[in-house]
């Protein structure tokens, strides 16, 4: 036992060796424009809170009830004891928000991605995934044993390539995400469309960064984008602009039933608590009624790509609310973080794995509560540390 615990800790050394070491940060208080950590007050650029609703007084009111009405836990899953009536009229109300036939409500985005794919394609498919969709999705297709193809990122000529190759297969299914979590920029979902029909795939999308953001109704990119009717598979998160937790599966009712059978992420694990499913039936609310929260943070999160690219950084093509300083190595990348956090700014480093080598960065993120004052000393706080460092020009 000696040896195996031996050998973690050099494990760990190394990562620290190579600026890889994640630790944990503490949050103290609600989640907001401002946070906590250590007694210090930052402005916060790193929480996937886009339209700031984690907080809002009807989510909070709707737990609350929730948790007096039916406890803290659904105690079972779905398909045992766990299914209380506010889980049906929530995904009736996700269905209509996404304007679709039905929905499913899983456990988190990981476990939906998962159990969606295992449910849908095994040996004798084959899958093909933009080379830099999200972490589980490739392992939801590793795990569901179908032949598996990356495409170049967001090309389609390298798309319709890996298609051919794909023609003597019974299920092609094609995965892209919509707004891609770390680049922000957006999927082609108009060509991608085209290449699935005629070559005959299934089109499954995670909107889980452009679900309440984009669209006229907030529906994510489909719609922004005037394909919805063209995915067959519309995936997406609860916990980032809904404010809450957990994510859904939305399309034909057929599709829906099958996954309720055969996916087993949803089968074999606890419902969620009621109080997270009332949450999230009011996110859905406050979203229709509030639809100025996605208008300011597209227009916010503009305006700091606008001021962050005129001062010279290399925001890899940024067109959300995401908003991405590359600035390449992983020691770099940490110190730019530590000293904005010195001046009361979390922003925080993303390094390999969850980026390729050689291209780490800063993960910004606008929200749709962040005050134009703050955006603006953020963006000068940025560019000043960023010419000390030599990432961008005119060093000290």
């Amino acid at each position: 036992m000696g040896e195996f615990y031996a050998g973690l800790a050099r494990e760990l050394t190394k990562l620290q060796e190579e600026h890889l070491l994640r630790e944990l940060k503490t949050i103290n208080g609600a989640p907001g424009e401002w946070v906590e950590i250590q007694g210090q007050r930052l402005l916060n650029l790193s929480s996937n809170n886009y339209l700031g609703l984690a907080a809002h007084p009807s989510l909070k009111a709707a737990a609350v009830q929730a948790v007096q009405q039916w406890g803290c836990g659904a105690t079972a899953s779905r398909l045992i004891v766990g299914n209380y009536e506010i889980y049906d009229q929530t995904e009736k109300d996700l269905a209509a928000f996404k304007g679709t036939e039905a929905a499913l409500i899983f456990n988190s985005g990981y476990t939906a991605n998962i159990g969606i794919i295992t449910a849908l394609v095994s040996r004798g498919d084959i899958v093909l995934s933009d080379k830099i969709n999200h972490a589980s999705i490739i392992d939801g297709i590793r795990l569901c044993g179908a032949q598996f193809l990356r495409y170049k990122h967001r090309d389609m000529t390298d798309l319709e390539r890996c298609l051919k190759k794909a023609e003597d297969y019974q299920r092609k299914l094609i995965i892209s995400d919509s707004v891609f979590s770390m680049d922000g920029d957006l999927a082609p979902l108009p060509s991608i469309v085209d290449l699935k029909n005629k070559y005959g795939a299934v089109l499954m999308i995670d909107e889980a960064h452009g679900s309440g953001i984009f669209g006229a109704k907030g529906r994510g990119l489909a719609e922004y984008l005037g394909v919805s009717e063209e995915v067959e598979i519309n995936m997406g998160t609860l916990g980032k602009a809904f404010g809450c937790f957990g994510a859904y599966v939305s399309g034909r009712k057929v599709l829906i039933d099958y996954l309720r059978n055969k996916a087993r992420g949803f089968i074999f694990t606890t419902a969620l608590p009621p109080a997270v499913i009332a949450s999230v039936q009011a996110a859905i609310q406050v979203m229709q009624e509030e639809k100025w929260r996605r208008t300011k943070v597209l227009s916010k999160a503009a305006w700091v790509r606008e001021q962050l690219t005129g001062a010279g950084f290399d925001l890899l093509n940024s067109q959300s609310q995401i908003i991405p300083i590359l600035s390449g190595d992983n020691a770099t990348t940490l110190e730019f973080s530590s000293r904005l956090f010195q001046v009361n700014i979390l922003a925080m480093a993303v390094r390999p794995p969850t980026v390729p080598l050689n291209t780490a960065r800063l993960r910004l993120t606008v929200m749709a509560t962040h005050s134009q004052e703050d955006l603006a000393w953020a963006v000068e706080q940025i560019s000043q540390i960023g010419r000390e460092l030599a990432i961008i020009q005119g060093g000290k």
